[in-house]
């Protein structure tokens, strides 16, 4: 079986909780959201491909309706935290000029782009998952 956009997203994902849960912390509510998000959707992701390896879909279509509902929230919500990081990341960009905190910078960076990433790939699985309801 192939690893889908989703699940994709969800590597991504946890890249992006790999990386907040690194840095520094300047502004809680900002980073406490991008760690709600990538955390949430991380653990909702990856027990819906084991529940989905093991069987519990049982072909029904109530599995896709589900499948649906749980990417469009982990899309909305990735691309909630990732604006709000990027922002959060070019407000603070002057106070990271310092040589021996631009590496904390360069993390947030690394963070906004996997955000990105994990959102784009939770965008396809949520067009491909909205195909797949509208056909059954």
């Amino acid at each position: 079986m192939a690893v889908t956009p989703g699940g994709r997203g969800a590597v991504f994902g946890g890249l992006v909780w790999i990386l907040i849960a690194a840095s520094k912390v300047p502004d809680p509510m900002v980073q406490g959201w991008v760690m709600f998000v990538s955390v949430f959707c991380f653990v909702m992701t990856a027990t819906l491909l084991f529940l989905y390896m093991c069987g519990a879909h049982g072909g029904s279509s109530s599995w896709v309706t589900l499948d649906v509902i749980c990417q469009v929230t982990a899309a909305l919500f990735y691309l909630s935290a990732a604006v709000l990081e990027a922002y959060f990341t070019y407000a603070i960009r002057g106070f990271f000029a310092a040589p021996e905190r631009r590496s904390i910078y360069q993390e947030n960076i690394a963070a906004v782009v996997f955000a990105f990433i994990a959102t784009l790939l939770y965008v396809i699985h949520k067009i491909y998952s909205l195909r797949r309801w509208k056909s059954s």
